[in-house]
């Protein structure tokens, strides 16, 4: 009995220490964050910022499911998803702004996206998921956001790619860290993605920012290999980990992101002297953006069977053409993508995830007063194309459906002959050295 007691007493400390522990980017938990700030133009304010363009803050207030942070700073983030004139902008929060170290959870950085293009609201939490199983990317979950005490929404709060990122991932945090964007950018995204241009590093401002102390010239040393030097690649890029982001991100139809457009994703120099891509904002994964740089303006039947290799021989997109050409990468990139189909989309699984998530916030999409789709909308996104009384998307009604554009997709690639190799079977698997230390051959 005494036994029983005890153990009862060890489950209920730790069922406890459970629900006072939730992680910030624990799916199941919908946030709240509430932003106060002295100034009661705030709105105004922050528009001023990003006119002005130089990413200054405004200074205020933030309380996150229940905990205060004083000296916070906020601005506007996005590009697109960004209008001087709509409510819900997505959100930029930085808790360290004036306080030094101070972060919620270890998390210094907020970011807030306001679902745009997406009816479903499912979109970011669903591919960075995705992804999390084969490389390292940000987690994503959902928060209920407030200014000055007004509700402006739901919004899909995404993990900063900042140092405390690098060391869980990465084991380090110092080295080259690098942004891919279009900077000062108006209209549709142009420019070929990860090209050498010369030694000058005012050559490629305006595509990439650096989010470390230096970068520039490790940035440079790298492309002017990837393209140069095709011997050396695998001593500056980490191919496996890129061939997992090529085909989680050709699999997926993210066509604003590099292997399209050059812009939504960053580069981390490893301890090992690699760089790993990362994906960025995905709210328009899963076919929204359908503009392909050297294909056009794709309709729903070219999103479907957008080509695996797409862009392998444009040699403005070296990102893709300088490994994939390269007969065992792409052996292992279709590899990589028939696991990512076999995981999560011949047994349906990526629709009833995208069904579970839109369980947990339906109640809450409901509610937003902001929201740019309908809550019909909203259930109708994850199988069938909708959204045409949406934000103005030139050239396009609607958005695809996630499982629209999905299920005809894998149809689609299994029918090439790549992919209908046998795969191999792999077993009595050994480890040598059993625990073998980051960067260090097994």
């Amino acid at each position: 009995m005494k036994f029983k007691y005890f153990s009862t007493i060890i489950f209920l400390l730790i069922l406890t220490s459970n629900v006072f522990c939730q992680d910030f980017y624990d799916i199941n938990t919908i946030n709240t964050i509430e932003i106060t700030f002295e100034q009661s133009n705030w709105d105004y304010l922050l528009d001023q910022l990003v006119a002005e363009g130089e990413e200054n803050r405004l200074m205020g207030s933030v309380v996150i499911n229940g905990k205060t942070y004083d000296s916070i700073g906020v601005r506007y983030k996005g590009n697109s998803s960004y209008r001087d004139n709509q409510i819900k902008n997505p959100l930029n929060i930085k808790l360290d702004y004036i306080i030094d170290d101070q972060t919620h959870e270890d998390y210094g950085t907020l970011k807030l996206a306001n679902a745009y293009n997406d009816p479903s609201f499912v979109r970011e939490a669903l591919s960075y998921e995705i992804a999390r199983k084969y490389f390292p990317a940000s987690q994503s979950n959902f928060a209920n956001v407030y200014i000055n005490g007004t509700y402006l929404g739901l919004y899909a709060n995404d993990q900063d790619v900042d140092k405390h990122f690098m060391r869980t991932h990465f084991y380090s945090d110092e080295n080259a860290r690098i942004k891919g964007e279009l900077n000062n950018s108006i209209g549709t995204p142009t420019g070929g993605v990860w090209q050498y241009y010369d030694n000058d590093s005012s050559s490629y401002y305006g595509s990439y920012s650096l989010e470390s102390d230096f970068g520039w010239k490790e940035l440079i040393w790298f492309l002017d290999t990837l393209n140069n030097s095709n011997e050396n690649v695998e001593k500056v890029l980490n191919i496996d980990r890129h061939l997992w982001f090529l085909a989680f991100s050709n699999l997926l139809v993210n066509l604003d992101g590099p292997i399209n457009n050059p812009q939504n994703y960053y580069l981390y120099k490893d301890d090992a002297g690699r760089f790993n891509p990362i994906p960025w904002d995905l709210n328009e994964s899963f076919g929204v953006f359908a503009n392909h740089q050297t294909l056009g303006q794709l309709r729903t039947s070219q999103l479907q069977q957008l080509s695996p290799f797409a862009n392998i021989n444009e040699s403005s997109f070296p990102i893709i053409s300088k490994i994939l050409n390269n007969a065992t990468y792409k052996k292992e990139y279709v590899a990589h993508m028939k696991t990512i189909i076999a995981d999560y989309f011949e047994n349906g699984f990526y629709r009833t995830r995208a069904l579970e998530i839109q369980d947990i916030i339906s109640a809450d999409v409901q509610a937003d007063p902001n929201k740019f789709y309908t809550y019909t909308d909203f259930t109708n996104n994850v199988d069938n194309s909708t959204g045409s009384g949406g934000p103005p998307r030139p050239g396009v009604q609607s958005i695809i459906g996630i499982g629209e554009l999905m299920n005809a997709r894998i149809t689609y690639l299994n029918s090439l002959s790549e992919f209908q190799s046998i795969s191999p079977t792999v077993s009595d698997v050994q480890l040598s050295p059993l625990n073998p230390s980051p960067n260090t051959s097994v």
